[in-house]
């Protein structure tokens, strides 16, 4: 291994995308309506605008093929756009694979990960509506830093509701959003309706992404100066990520060869969206067709155990209801440390491509993931975010079938990114503190039958 060198696919600050690219006016079926949680009728724009601007509320529903990103973004954009490519060739020559490993590094942006991308747009947009503050949820930190950072930018303040048991296993990344400006409560917590109904009936609740949402959702919805954020899950908000893949595209002809799996790790959607959405785009036009797959962990596995079906966004019931891959919105995870996995549903447009079978999903256990973790990082040198692990994974996964196989393949994921404010779950794995875990059949059970009665 020693001399081998690195190989990057950069492109210049001229080709971070124009625009975004929206699949919806591409799908070969339309995605089922979003309904108010008390009438259970669609819901129409006014429905949506005590809580975002009416900006980004048009581009959830947008028939565009094509969105423009807005100059003020593109220039941020350019602080760390376009995110290299980067073929991992140490990692090819440890795993003694034929396949040919490439990873499109979003950790390169300063909040660390892809999260970046929809930060900067929610916040340009809210700024531009005149909005003072946005309320959050977050679950390993990573959305909250994005946020609380383009929060700064452009002179708004944050308030984030932070996992509680990621409150207390990532401190370092607490004091990040905290840097950046933003408050940052542990979830669930006495300062909201929905918090305190949690905490009277479980005093000790780890928390999980479901009850932050509603925390900050409540925040929004009864303070005129303050909109809700989110990181992960809407249409809007996979948009954004999209410029990943369209720099992925024009980087993989710069190295002359194309996927023939793509991998990305998968929670509410959003990195995942952002590197597969441009290439399912083109295999639903014929041009490209290869496998897509979407890697979940096994403690919190809404795609390959959840129903897909209508349920809420969040555990107190204060949002619309949306169709999608759902454990049911009671459903409390482990607290493993890719925190940012750790959410009860899956994005509706990411539910509705796997539906489509336009890609597939599989788990991963926690030790497994933590393991490829430091495989590749002693193989290249990044140290990943504990939820890109799982990508990670499954890559490795992909390329040992390859040699077993002795059939070459190209794969592609996205390393969403990086790990240095997550340490403290390499020391526990490194201690073998850390813990596999199957969710119960019975405990989805459970959840899966409080699930709202939708005709």
């Amino acid at each position: 291994m020693f001399g081998m060198e690195t190989i990057q696919y950069n492109l210049p600050q001229s080709r971070i995308p124009q625009a975004w690219y929206n699949i919806l006016p591409d799908l070969p079926a339309p995605l089922a309506p979003v309904l108010h949680p008390a009438t259970h009728q669609p819901i129409g724009p006014d429905d949506l605008a005590s809580l975002f601007p009416m900006s980004l509320i048009l581009q959830e529903v947008s028939a565009e093929r094509e969105i423009e990103i807005p100059d003020p973004v593109r220039q941020i954009y350019a602080q760390w756009r376009p995110s290299p490519l980067i073929r991992a060739r140490r990692l090819e020559k440890a795993l003694d694979t034929p396949a040919r490993i490439y990873y499109k590094y979003e950790g390169v942006s300063p909040a660390g990960s892809h999260k970046l991308n929809t930060a900067v747009a929610q916040a340009y947009y809210n700024q531009q509506d005149g909005t003072r503050r946005l309320s959050t949820e977050t679950g390993a930190g990573q959305w909250g830093s994005a946020l609380s950072m383009a929060c700064a930018f452009f002179g708004m303040e944050c308030k984030v509701y932070m996992v509680r048991v990621s409150y207390n296993q990532k401190p370092y990344r607490r004091a990040l959003m905290e840097a950046f400006g933003a408050a940052v409560t542990p979830s669930p917590s006495e300062e909201t309706a929905a918090g305190r109904a949690i905490l009277a009936e479980h005093p000790d609740s780890n928390g999980s992404l479901g009850i932050a949402i509603s925390e900050a959702v409540e925040v929004a919805a009864t303070d005129p100066h303050t909109k809700y954020a989110l990181g992960s899950v809407l249409n809007h908000v996979l948009l954004h990520q999209t410029v990943i893949g369209q720099e992925a595209i024009e980087q993989m002809s710069l190295a002359g060869d194309e996927p023939d799996v793509i991998i990305g790790c998968t929670g509410g959607g959003s990195n995942f969206a952002g590197l597969v959405l441009p290439y399912l785009g083109r295999k639903i036009k014929g041009r490209w067709h290869a496998r897509v797959v979407a890697v979940e962990p096994a403690a919190c596995p809404s795609l390959t155990k959840g129903r897909f079906t209508y349920d809420f966004g969040d555990t107190g019931h204060l949002t619309p209801l949306v169709k999608m891959h759902t454990l049911g919105s009671t459903f409390i995870p482990p607290g493993i440390h890719a925190g940012g996995l750790r959410y009860h549903g899956m994005a509706p447009l990411i539910s509705h491509v796997i539906d489509l079978g336009l890609a597939e999903a599989v788990t991963v256990q926690q030790l497994d993931a933590f393991s490829a973790g430091i495989q590749f990082a002693r193989a290249e040198g990044i140290i990943p975010a504990p939820e890109a692990n799982h990508a990670v994974a499954e890559a490795i996964a992909e390329a040992l079938r390859a040699k077993a196989e002795g059939k070459p393949r190209t794969i592609l994921f996205n390393l969403s990114g990086h790990g240095h404010f997550d340490m403290q779950s390499y020391i526990d794995y490194q201690a073998g503190k850390l813990q596999n875990f199957e969710y119960p059949e019975e405990e989805i059970a459970m959840a899966l039958a409080g699930l709202p009665a939708v005709g």
